[in-house]
């Protein structure tokens, strides 16, 4: 089977139609060899500085700047329910392929990134990149998928976007908020 992954549940509904996953589950749409399933929005993030010590609960200029060795991420509660869907059906053994069908850009495929890389999941991707959402532009990028390597210069633009700026957000907001 393969998992289509989207950005939102009515995107997750529209490519569902197309492919023939008819048949509505808890978090997802399955049918035709096919699981689409849906993120809503950002279901894992970079951790709170906090995470990484405690002591950074209180904001200090002593302890800036703050740089992880290893970043850390976190689930929101209000969104661990899908989260736990979706990590468990990437890990199910009857699927075989990802489709990554975030929002096409660099914050779409750094939704989909975070949840493989938290999630520790190991299978192979392609990338459903559309610009618009009806059947004939569904079907068209469908016949049209990209690999995983065409999407890792994408993929480390949009890691590297976040984690610069959670280090520039977070010292320099600390920075000057401790200083005042």
């Amino acid at each position: 089977m393969i998992l289509v992954v989207a950005e939102k549940p009515s995107v997750a509904q529209s490519i569902a139609k197309v492919l023939g996953a008819t048949s509505r589950k808890d978090g997802y749409l399955e049918g035709n060899n096919y699981i689409v399933s849906w993120c809503v929005g950002h279901l894992v993030g970079l951790a709170d500085a906090s995470s990484y010590d405690e002591r950074y609960a209180k904001w200090r200029y002593d302890d800036l700047p703050i740089v992880p060795e290893e970043w850390l991420f976190e689930v929101p509660k209000d969104k661990a329910q899908q989260f736990k869907v979706l990590r468990e059906l990437m890990k199910d053994k009857r699927v075989t392929e990802l489709v990554c069908a975030t929002d096409a850009g660099r914050e779409g495929e750094l939704i989909f990134r975070n949840i493989i890389r938290y999630g520790k999941i190991r299978k192979p991707i392609r990338r459903l990149w559309m610009q618009s959402m009806t059947d004939d532009s569904i079907i068209e990028a469908w016949n049209e998928l990209k690999t995983d390597e065409e999407m890792l210069n994408l993929a480390d633009a949009a890691v590297c976007r976040s984690e610069s700026d959670w280090l520039v957000g977070l010292n320099s907001t600390r920075a000057l908020t401790a200083l005042q």
